[in-house]
């Protein structure tokens, strides 16, 4: 994983952690659910990048 991916993951899991908590102090369940999404999303690129990082070095 490039540490581009690796910063713009991080700051899509920052930026879902800061909807989620926001919808959740103004009571907005869609922004709330906005932010969780954002989340999962960061994750699963996460996972795919490691996935494919693993293949990299398995093929050397």
């Amino acid at each position: 994983m490039g540490l581009g991916d690796k910063i713009s993951n991080a700051a899509q899991d920052a930026k879902g952690k800061a909807k989620e908590g926001t919808g959740k102090t103004i009571d907005n369940e869609q922004m709330e659910a906005e932010g969780k999404t954002d989340q999962v999303s960061s994750s699963a690129k996460q996972v795919g990048e490691n996935v494919k990082d693993g293949f990299k070095d398995a093929s050397r």
